[in-house]
C-alpha cells in the first residue's frame, strides 16, 4: 500500500486557492508569520491598493502600454516605496557607487526586485548578464569597444548582395575605368561570378543564402509588428515605435545569421522585448540611444544558458525543452504530492499543455509588463542562470492556484492555466523563495 506523502504545513494554508488581495489581512499576518520563523529568508513585501497610477517602470519615460498593463492589475502597486524598498534602493545605489562592484552583494540585492524609481534596472541588468565589468573604471572603454563591434557586424553580416556587388564594383573600378559600366555600377556579365549571380544554387553564392534567409525574415518582421501591441513603445505609426521595431528586427535577424544551429524561433521577440525595453528607457542619454547593440550582447548572453529549449533537434534530450518540463513536474511532486497527482493523474493535464510556454518564454506572456519586469529582476539574478528559478517560480504559479485546481476537470483546469490570472508579484516571489528548500519527510 502507497504511503501518501504528507503535504507540507505551510501549503494548506487557504492563502493558496487564489492570489490574495493586496490588502488581505491575512496575507500581511502570515508573511511576518514566516518572517519572525525564519530570517533567512525574508518575505517580500506586499504592496497595499493605491489610489493612484502605479509609478513608471522606469525614471526617464513610461510608455502608455505598459501603464495600461499594469492598470490591469487586481494587485495595485504602492503609492511610494516600503520602507524595506527604501532600504534596498539605498543598499544598490551605495553598491553601484563603489569602484568595483560586488556583484555577488549586487545580485542578493536585487533579487527581491529592482525598485523602479532608482532608474538603475538597466546597469544592473547590464551587471548581472556580464555585459559590464565589475571594474566601474573599465565601463567607457568596455561600451565603446562593444558599440563599436555591433556596428561592424551589421555592415558584415546584414547587407543586402547587391551591396556586395556594387562594392565589388566599386573595388574593380579603381583599378580599371575603363568602361562605362564599370562607372555606373554595372558589372559586365563576363565579370559576374557564379557565387554573385542572382539565380546561382551554390552553397557559397551569396543570393542563394539571401533568398534561404527570407523566410526566416519574414517571420521576424511579423513577429516583431505582434510584439506587445497593447504598448506604444512597441506598436503604432509612430517614428519612436518604429525605430524600436527596427532595433528588434536588427538584433534577432544578427543573431539568427550568427547562430545558424538555431536560427531564430518564434517567440524570442518576446524574450527580447524586456531586455531593450529596460535599456532604450536608460535614464542616461548617450546609454538609451546605444540601446540596440547593449541589447544584442545581453540577448546573445541570456540564451546561451537557454539555447537548448530552442532547439528542437535537443527536445528529447537529457537538455531539452521536454527534460526541463520534467523536473518542473518532479518539483511539484516533491513540494505537493497531492496536486501533482489530480493534475498528471486524475485530470491528465499534461504539463507540457502550458509549462512549454511558460519556461520557453521566461513568463513574457503570462504577467503585465510591469510585472515581468520584477519577475526578470529575480531571474537575472540567479548567480546559476535563470533556469532553476524558473521553475521554481513556475512550481509556485501552481501552488498559488492549487485549491482551484483540485476541484477541476481538464478543461477548467488547463484553461486556467493558460490563462493564468493575476497575483501579487511579491507574494509569488516569496513562495518561489520558499521551494528553494527540500520538503520534510
Amino acid at each position: 500500500m502507497m504511503v501518501k506523502k504528507r503535504v507540507p504545513d505551510w501549503l494548506n494554508s487557504s492563502l493558496w486557492s487564489s492570489a490574495p488581495p493586496p490588502d488581505d489581512e491575512r496575507l500581511l499576518r502570515y508573511a511576518s508569520k514566516y518572517a519572525d520563523a525564519d530570517r533567512d529568508e525574508p518575505p517580500a513585501p506586499v504592496a497595499p491598493v493605491a489610489a493612484a497610477a502605479p509609478p513608471p517602470v522606469v525614471a526617464r519615460e513610461e510608455p502608455a502600454g505598459a501603464a495600461r498593463a499594469g492598470n490591469d492589475e487586481e494587485n495595485g502597486s504602492a503609492e511610494g516605496p516600503s520602507g524595506e524598498e527604501f532600504a534596498r534602493q539605498v543598499q544598490l545605489l551605495a553598491e553601484l557607487s563603489k569602484k568595483v562592484v560586488n556583484v555577488r552583494e549586487l545580485r542578493r540585492i536585487a533579487s527581491p526586485g529592482i525598485p523602479d524609481s532608482t532608474g538603475v534596472r538597466p546597469t544592473v541588468w547590464k551587471l548581472l548578464l556580464g555585459y559590464l565589468p565589475p571594474d566601474r573604471g573599465l565601463w567607457p572603454s568596455e561600451l565603446v569597444k562593444k558599440r563599436s563591434q555591433y556596428k561592424n557586424l551589421k555592415s558584415e553580416v546584414l547587407i543586402h548582395p547587391s551591396e556586395i556587388t556594387r562594392r565589388l564594383d566599386k573595388s574593380t573600378s579603381c583599378d580599371n575605368d575603363e568602361s562605362k559600366f564599370q562607372r555606373r555600377g554595372i558589372l559586365k556579365r563576363s565579370e559576374i561570378t557564379h557565387g554573385e549571380h542572382p539565380l546561382s544554387l551554390g552553397k557559397s553564392s551569396i543570393w542563394n543564402q539571401f533568398f534561404q534567409d527570407a523566410e526566416i525574415i519574414e517571420q521576424i518582421d511579423r513577429d516583431v509588428k505582434r510584439t506587445h501591441p497593447d504598448m506604444d513603445f512597441f506598436s503604432g505609426d509612430s517614428a519612436y515605435a518604429k525605430s524600436n521595431q527596427d532595433a528588434l528586427r536588427n538584433i534577432l535577424m544578427l543573431f539568427a545569421k550568427l547562430n545558424p544551429g538555431i536560427r531564430y524561433v518564434q517567440g524570442m521577440n518576446e524574450i527580447l522585448a524586456p531586455l531593450f525595453f529596460v535599456f532604450r528607457n536608460d535614464p542616461d542619454g548617450e546609454n538609451a540611444a546605444a540601446a540596440e547593440a547593449d541589447t544584442f550582447f545581453c540577448f546573445v548572453e541570456l540564451l546561451s544558458g537557454l539555447r537548448d529549449n530552442f532547439c528542437q533537434q535537443l527536445d528529447n534530450s537529457v537538455v531539452g525543452i521536454r527534460s526541463t518540463i520534467a523536473r518542473l513536474s518532479q518539483l511539484l511532486k516533491e513540494h505537493d504530492e497531492e496536486l501533482w497527482r489530480h493534475l498528471e493523474v486524475t485530470t491528465k493535464v499534461n504539463p507540457q499543455f502550458y509549462a512549454f510556454r511558460w519556461i520557453t518564454l521566461l513568463l513574457t506572456q503570462e504577467f503585465s509588463f510591469t510585472d515581468i519586469l520584477r519577475i526578470w529582476d529575480t531571474l537575472l539574478s540567479d548567480p546559476e542562470g535563470p533556469q532553476e528559478t524558473l521553475l521554481r517560480i513556475c512550481c509556485a504559479m501552481l501552488i498559488l492556484v492549487r485549491r482551484r485546481l483540485l476541484a477541476g476537470d481538464f478543461t477548467a483546469n488547463l484553461k486556467l492555466l493558460q490563462h493564468y490570472p493575476s497575483i501579487n508579484i511579491s507574494h509569488l516571489l516569496y513562495v518561489a523563495n520558499k521551494l528553494r528548500s527540500k520538503p520534510s519527510g
